[in-house]
């Protein structure tokens, strides 16, 4: 508890993302060790928070999610399976679509409802899913944490182990989900960003980022910012310095 405490104190967040922070995360991102056969699809579990104040950007999401297939289709693909909780104790997960119409189809389906976070679940699910199979990534797009932060570090830990990245994006400016992002993200050796509510565009750079990242690691990061510049190109120069 000390430790939040410390961290809430000693750190005010900025009413939007800055570029830094972007940068930062695709960054991290980029340098996440990835080995993977040619032609061989990622495998990416995007969970979300379901609960009744994440409406908005449910469909935030579900608008964007089609770009994570169109920017891989040229490199394998990807399968992406959809994670939620919402209401009272539901945790739910879908099968692994390769096509966007598919996961937009599960994703349209589903309606926020009150109830509390279950990002154990989340966390626990991906480790029985990838060993089955291994899983690539794991997204988290929330707002909040209201479990034990030291109990879910146990299990991310177990991720990181295992080789699972979590990339978290944080919506909102919830101190203490800041705090428990970042340690789920330094636990499996993934990453973290915060997001603004307003931020679609910023959130669009990054799934894009992940999907490069699920399907060829760095070198398709590489490769994506070659095409576009920007951003993607800055961070890319600074990683090979």
């Amino acid at each position: 508890m000390k430790d939040i405490q410390d961290f809430m104190s000693n750190n005010k967040l900025p009413a939007q993302s800055s570029n830094k922070e972007v940068q930062e995360f695709l960054s991290k991102v980029a340098s996440v060790p990835k080995k993977m056969a040619s032609g061989e699809r990622g495998r990416v579990i995007f969970a979300m928070d379901a609960t009744a104040s994440r409406e908005s950007s449910w469909d935030r999401a579900s608008n964007l999610q089609g770009e994570m297939f169109q920017e891989t289709a040229s490199k394998g693909g990807l399968e992406i399976q959809l994670a939620y909780f919402r209401g009272f104790g539901e945790f739910r997960a879908s099968s692994w679509a390769t096509k966007s119409e598919n996961l937009l189809g599960l994703m349209t389906a589903v309606t926020c409802r009150a109830g509390e976070t279950q990002i154990k679940r989340v966390l626990r699910h991906a480790l029985t899913e990838t060993k089955n199979q291994h899983v690539d990534a794991l997204i988290f797009i929330g707002d909040s944490i209201e479990e034990d932060i030291d109990s879910l570090g146990a299990v991310a830990g177990e991720l990181g182990l295992l080789g699972v990245p979590t990339f978290c994006f944080q919506e909102g400016e919830n101190e203490v989900a800041e705090f428990g992002f970042r340690q789920i993200s330094k636990l499996t050796n993934g990453a973290y960003c915060r997001l603004d509510v307003n931020s679609a565009k910023t959130l669009r750079e990054l799934l894009r980022a992940v999907a490069n990242y699920a399907v060829g690691g760095r070198l398709a990061l590489e490769e994506m910012a070659k095409k576009e510049g920007g951003t993607i190109l800055q961070i890319t120069k600074q990683l090979l310095k």
